[in-house]
């Protein structure tokens, strides 16, 4: 995997161990991966599957296989594939549609391991991991707030789940931040995997008034969309979701999500092969080199954008009149030092019902992060059930 050159973000990523399966440190352990969407998809599974490749290269006694565009109904049987065809020891399900069903082969096959991504449940031989995103989503938030020349900013959803709930209200808070006067308006097309649908709803955003798209398509469709009305003249704002998409929007990407797995994917094979996991508690891993914000591989803000954000002024309770640049930066740094430094879902926040979720000086809990399913005041309309 390629290294990265610009300042690691601190990510969050909580996962549990496991106590039934014993490995020796001398056997080969062979990791199945399963995908959503195709692993040139330029998002998230190609996300993945850089991290399998850099665990593979990383470890001698590691094999893996992958299994790509895998229906989220159809995950049983590629997991029982995976299992009694493929051999395999552990099995990483990489899409929160895969839950149940990893959860269930868990009991089908008890001495394999299970991992599955972005979910809540677990089991003795059922582990879940992700990387805690929305710290990000903040901050592309405080730089569409700051850039908005309508007010307007749109965001393209995939599925109305927790993880994406609680990414579109970090990003939102980063927006009320930067600028209480601007709304974000979501759309969601219910696909991972849906240039097409995502070229759409971006287009409709537009029309609507919205000059700033983040989203969550494993494509760059919505940055192609962006990149295409900049070059006739009328700035749309992007932010990269999961991979380095500023070549496809040279003219629109401010910033973005970068996910390095690789990291993760190492710890947590490294731990199975060395049989040093526990299934005692649920915890949040820290301090991993697992996230980075950017736009690019060596930006963390397209230098296109860095003078309209150093000129965006903002006023901040903490640091007084503060460009919106030096914000980022300061909010950045508070990040990268822990969520006991600067977390964005500190209270007092509401719900766009008015109704108070977290108190006053409060700090959602893990609990609240992973079930988290309302809009916050500055998101318009109404979450899909």
């Amino acid at each position: 995997m390629k290294k990265w050159v610009i300042g690691i973000f601190i990510c969050s990523i909580f996962f549990i161990g496991f106590s039934t399966t014993v490995f020796s440190s001398d056997k080969p352990l062979k990791a199945g991966f399963i995908y959503v969407g195709p692993v040139g998809d330029y998002g998230w599974s190609h996300a993945h599957d850089l991290g399998r490749q850099y665990a593979e290269k990383k470890f001698p006694w590691l094999e893996t296989i992958f299994v790509e565009s895998v229906a989220e109904s159809d995950s049983s049987r590629i997991i029982d594939r995976l299992i009694q065809q493929q051999k395999c020891d552990v099995v990483f399900t990489t899409s929160f549609g895969y839950m149940d069903d990893t959860v269930a082969a868990g009991t089908r096959y008890p001495d394999k391991l299970f991992m599955h991504c972005s979910g809540f449940k677990r089991s003795d031989n059922v582990g879940t991991y992700f990387g805690d995103l929305y710290q990000m989503y903040y901050l592309n938030g405080l730089m569409a707030g700051a850039l908005t020349k309508t007010d307007k900013i749109g965001y393209v959803a995939a599925f109305p789940i927790p993880e994406l709930v609680r990414h579109i209200n970090a990003y939102a808070m980063g927006i009320k931040a930067a600028n209480p006067a601007a709304k974000l308006h979501v759309k969601w097309i219910y696909a991972w995997y849906g240039p097409d649908k995502a070229k759409e709803a971006a287009e409709a955003l537009i029309a609507e008034g919205c000059d700033a798209l983040a989203f969550t398509e494993d494509t760059p469709a919505v940055i192609e969309v962006g990149q295409s009305h900049a070059e006739k003249g009328k700035q749309i704002y992007t932010f990269s979701h999961y991979s380095a998409m500023q070549p496809y929007g040279v003219d629109s990407v401010v910033s973005g999500q970068l996910m390095n797995w690789g990291g993760m994917y190492a710890k947590i094979l490294e731990d199975i092969h060395n049989n040093t996991w526990t299934n005692a508690d649920l915890w949040w891993l820290a301090k991993e080199n697992a996230a980075i914000l950017g736009g690019s591989e060596t930006d963390i803000i397209n230098p296109k954008f860095v003078g309209e954000l150093k000129n965006a002024m903002i006023n901040s309770k903490e640091f007084g009149k503060i460009s919106a640049y030096d914000l980022v930066l300061k909010r950045y740094a508070q990040m990268k030092q822990g969520v006991d430094v600067f977390d964005p879902y500190t209270g007092p926040i509401f719900d766009n019902q008015g109704n108070l979720k977290i108190k006053a000086g409060e700090t959602a809990s893990k609990d609240d992060l992973i079930s988290i399913m309302y809009y916050v005041d500055n998101v318009e309309g109404t979450l899909p059930k």
